[in-house]
């Protein structure tokens, strides 16, 4: 059986060494001058390869269509691709919050390991190869259609092309033109996994907050939270948290603007109640009482969030603790756990980690990853409608889906 797959990142490696170990005649198209280019970089290029998590809490990572990867975890767990690379000699460790990567902290190690498994498995790897089209003949796939106007005759073929996001990797969207010329339709690429923009100037750049909740709010209603990491930038806010919510509000962000007024409100204080809150400023108030306020507010937060929180307290930075009000104390501690920026909108997809969108999931079967439209036509990875919080899930997603579409063409 001769199987083209197109496409030599995450999922694409993973299908072809699985493929290849079980008798498969594997073909493999990377337009790139190396393989596994947009995995180099994945984790600040330590490469979190999944995360060691029970599969319920795997699917509540989950963003988009979830149910549709049902088969896949279920098929191949986080636990199954953490045995997969240890049993083929590579190294891993569990870090916290389950995440999983090399001992080595190299992604160039995860790169090898697959690359290793390609040639022991005598996979045809064609490099700075491009692709014109995939050949079907009524309604059955026949071969890839190289740029040079070569054919890569198969009986199956595989796009893993990925989406558009770092598209110097190569992740221009490729797959997603094949597809649409064959009937399939696109769900519309956005960015995730991406800093958020934010309307104000407000001078805290390079600040990186720790153990707080960062919540998106529109009118007035709490849409989703986030606790965590996060991290302040000249044109907004990055971080771990941040990154989350982009992915969870960005299906109301459509041509570059949000469907309503969005806000970002960030708890620095999440593990105090108001009361608890309350009784500390007026403890520190009571042993200072002649102090300014800008120099007690540096105990409970970094001094360089004082000005801001002072201007949405309305307070003045040189008011003294004995003069402070029992309604100015109330509006300080709003301020503490409700510290407010208007959303502008998202960064460039280009910036985005992962795609959101991409090959309609109904149009593909969750049980081998075949296209309902052109039998032997396969997606897996990126290139689908799916996509998950950081921590290893998309990584995970793509294995998954490699191994759910090797299988069901070896049984």
């Amino acid at each position: 059986m001769k199987v083209a797959i197109v496409g030599g990142g995450a999922s694409g490696m993973m299908c072809a060494v699985m493929l290849a170990q079980n008798g498969a005649e594997v073909t493999m198209i990377e337009k790139n001058e190396r393989l596994g280019k947009k995995l180099f970089i994945t984790g600040k290029g330590r490469c979190n390869l999944t995360n060691y998590c029970d599969l319920p809490d795997f699917f509540a990572n989950v963003v988009t269509n979830e149910k549709f990867m049902t088969s896949a975890l279920y098929g191949f767990s986080p636990k199954d691709t953490y045995d997969f690379f240890q049993n083929n000699g590579l190294k891993l460790k569990i870090e916290r919050g389950n995440r999983v990567f090399p001992n080595s902290d190299k992604s160039g190690d995860v790169i090898k390991c697959l690359e290793r498994l390609l040639k022991s498995n005598s996979v045809n790897i064609l490099l700075n190869t491009c692709v014109k089209n995939i050949e079907a003949i009524d309604g059955d796939v026949k071969a890839v259609i190289l740029q040079n106007g070569e054919k890569v005759l198969a009986d199956k073929v595989v796009v893993a092309t990925g989406g558009v996001s770092y598209c110097a990797t190569g992740s221009t969207g490729d797959g997603y033109v094949w597809a649409k010329a064959l009937g399939h339709s696109i769900v519309e690429p956005k960015p995730a996994l991406v800093p958020i923009l934010l309307e104000e100037n407000h001078g805290l750049q390079g600040l990186s907050l720790k153990n707080v909740e960062a919540s998106v709010i529109r009118d007035g209603k709490k849409l989703f939270s986030q606790f965590g990491e996060m991290l302040f930038t000249h044109s907004g806010v990055s971080g771990p948290i941040i990154l989350s919510l982009s992915s969870l509000i960005n299906k109301h962000y459509n041509k570059g603007r949000f469907d309503a007024k969005y806000r970002l409100s960030i708890d620095l204080k999440p593990a105090l109640s108001v009361d608890i809150l309350q009784n500390r400023l007026i403890r520190e108030f009571s042993q200072r009482s002649n102090v300014e306020l800008k120099n007690i507010l540096p105990a409970l937060m970094p001094k360089s969030l004082v000005s801001e929180i002072l201007k949405q307290s309305k307070l003045n930075e040189r008011q003294v603790v004995n003069g402070v009000t029992k309604e100015q104390r109330e509006r300080l501690i709003f301020a503490i756990k409700n510290l407010t920026f208007s959303i502008k909108g998202l960064e460039n997809i280009n910036a985005g980690i992962i795609t959101s969108g991409g090959i309609d999931c109904k149009q593909v079967n969750p049980k081998n990853m075949m296209s309902k439209l052109i039998n032997n036509l396969y997606f897996i990875g990126e290139v689908l409608d799916v996509d998950a919080l950081t921590g290893g899930f998309n990584l995970q997603i793509a294995f998954s889906t490699a191994h759910q579409m090797s299988k069901s063409i070896l049984h």
